[in-house]
């Protein structure tokens, strides 16, 4: 960790296009090392013990690199947030990506704006699209069965259902009773074993996020336990923090999907130059050997001001290296 520059840490704060995952400034911090800077973002409601593995991706990214990869670029689906049709449609429309991530169940009575939304991607993306929903595992199983009914025919079919509910169980439960396939997210990367979920014929496909599984060595590790195709989705990170999981897509031994790291388009702004900023075009996405360099303007043009967040972000930083430390961290483990 000594070779991690802590005192020259960067805080960052960067307004979204629209409220997504019930937040509309993405907020974080800028570590730099040997090999050059990494991302440490862990969104406010996690805790410090949670944010230990955060902080591990960062520090791999800057100091230890990443596998070599299988593949030079990655097909994206594009991100479609809690939006009205209209702007659904232009965003489909705009990202020139054959897949769809959908955000449905966005709040208790969604539904109806649910179906509209992906009426109009559908319209947009075309017969021969893929279209996929995320639920973030707020729907019981009674409330996915006739949800995912419904959107399906909505959207004219849908490729999977992202987490439609919280645990492993219940998952299962929904999985039994309907056509489409189930995708599960949360109950990857919080199962003390991957492999329940495929055991329990909980899911079809393993969304994976290297952000919070501590790294792109341990990310293909869970991958391979999970047993299950994989997507690799961002946890909304800047250029920075999101070559990592463009380097995990990329060293998975086989990726049938396309993944959900178009997502610097929620974003009003990057970190990085242009020419390096990584936004999708034609759908795809490169694969890096390095992570970008920041930028001093835009460091500068999206640092954090408010006070009271600059401390709070700072204690909480120091709080998760100490637990870090103490963890004496394996990133081969």
């Amino acid at each position: 960790m000594t070779e991690v520059n802590f005192e020259g840490a960067r805080l960052y704060a960067i307004p979204m296009r629209s409220r997504f995952r019930g937040i509309t400034v993405r907020e974080g911090v800028l570590l730099e090392g040997p090999l050059g800077w990494g991302e440490f973002c862990p969104f406010a409601d996690y805790d410090d013990t949670v944010a230990v593995s955060w902080l591990a991706t960062a520090v791999e990214q800057c100091t230890r690199g990443w596998p070599a990869p299988a593949r030079d670029r990655i097909p994206i689906n594009c991100t479609v947030p809690a939006v009205d049709p209209e702007r659904a449609y232009e965003i489909v429309a705009k990202s020139g990506c054959r897949t769809a991530k959908v955000k449905v169940a966005d709040h208790s009575d969604s539904l109806p704006e649910d179906l509209a939304r992906l009426e109009s991607v559908r319209d947009a993306i075309g017969a021969d699209g893929r279209v996929r929903v995320d639920a973030n595992g707020v729907w019981d199983v009674d409330t996915a069965v006739n949800a995912i009914t419904q959107l399906d025919r909505a959207a004219g079919g849908l490729e999977y259902v992202e987490q439609p509910c919280p645990t492993i169980e219940d998952l299962a439960a929904v999985r039994a009773k309907v056509d489409v396939p189930i995708a599960a997210d949360e109950s990857i990367r919080r199962a003390e074993d991957p492999l329940r979920v495929a055991v329990a014929g909980a899911a079809d496909v393993a969304v994976i996020k290297c952000t919070p599984l501590g790294g792109v060595r341990r990310a293909l590790r869970v991958a391979e336990a999970a047993g299950l195709p994989c997507v690799v989705s961002s946890a909304l990170e800047t250029s920075i923090g999101l070559a990592s999981q463009l380097a995990l897509a990329g060293a998975l031994p086989e990726l049938e999907f396309a993944c959900g790291l178009g997502t610097l388009s929620l974003l009003t702004g990057d970190l990085v130059p242009e020419d390096q900023s990584l936004r999708t075009v034609d759908g795809y996405l490169p694969v890096p050997t390095a992570a970008p360099t920041p930028d001093p303007e835009l460091l500068e043009t999206y640092a954090m001001t408010d006070p009271a967040r600059i401390t709070w972000w700072t204690e909480r930083l120091a709080r998760v290296r100490a637990l870090f430390e103490q963890a004496d961290w394996d990133f081969d483990r």
